[in-house]
């Protein structure tokens, strides 16, 4: 994965539907996505169930872009090779997850994985900032965790230009997690933000039988991004 700041769309699976997750992928990188967004929730540090590694195992061979595997689960470090081993390009581990937060994202770089590491809405940024140097993005979420669809938290497009001026010219992604959509996303990319994570968004009114809806959604997306200039 060579670093660029261009906007990345990632479309979120957790939307798409179960039952036929490949072609599913197939459908939305076809249709011009960038990354796909693997949404792991635990039931416990998030109130809901969804993926585990040998899903991520078993959609691997159909995705041909990327793999951002998003970890709301604690703890975290039992888990990061098996991710790790179902070919994750991308672990994200939540910062309020659990107390050792450097050994978590020292884990998934050793497991040859980038490290990302997400934010709650009510956790500031400048929580990142003694770990800027071990990570290769920062997800701050703009909804709290743990259910798609929900409405965009519009105080963290501030957190979002606040961390753009704090990571400088590091070569770390900020991706934004939570009603991103064409209204929502030109204002976090001028704050900063370089990846957008959208579900509903992305997978509303389309099917594999359908797939252009998903590319009219992910170009509506991008369209709406391009007409702003993002922080330098």
């Amino acid at each position: 994965m060579s670093f660029d700041r261009s906007v990345k769309i990632a479309p979120s699976i957790l939307s798409a539907d179960f039952a036929n997750f490949g072609s599913e992928i197939q459908a939305i990188e076809a249709q011009g996505c960038d990354w796909v967004h693997v949404d792991v929730m635990d039931g416990h540090f998030v109130p809901n169930l969804t993926f585990g590694p040998a899903l991520c195992k078993a959609i691997r061979p159909h995705i041909k872009t990327v793999m951002d595997v998003h970890l709301m689960i604690a703890p975290v470090d039992p888990y990061i090779d098996a991710f790790a081993d179902a070919g994750a390009d991308i672990i994200t581990a939540h910062l309020e997850a659990g107390p050792h937060i450097h050994r978590t994202l020292q884990a998934i770089r050793g497991a040859g994985a980038k490290a990302g590491l997400a934010l709650n809405p009510g956790t500031p940024v400048e929580a990142a900032a003694p770990l800027l140097d071990l990570c290769d993005l920062i997800c701050v979420m703009t909804v709290n965790p743990g259910f798609g669809g929900q409405k965009f938290i519009a105080s963290q497009v501030a957190q979002v230009r606040a961390l753009r001026d704090m990571i400088g010219d590091r070569p770390i992604h900020i991706e934004i997690d939570g009603g991103v959509d064409p209204t929502t996303a030109p204002k976090v990319v001028e704050a900063g933000a370089d990846v957008l994570v959208a579900g509903s968004a992305v997978f509303r009114g389309g099917s594999v039988d359908t797939p252009e809806v998903y590319g009219e959604n992910i170009r509506a997306i991008r369209a709406a991004a391009a007409t702003v200039q993002a922080a330098a």
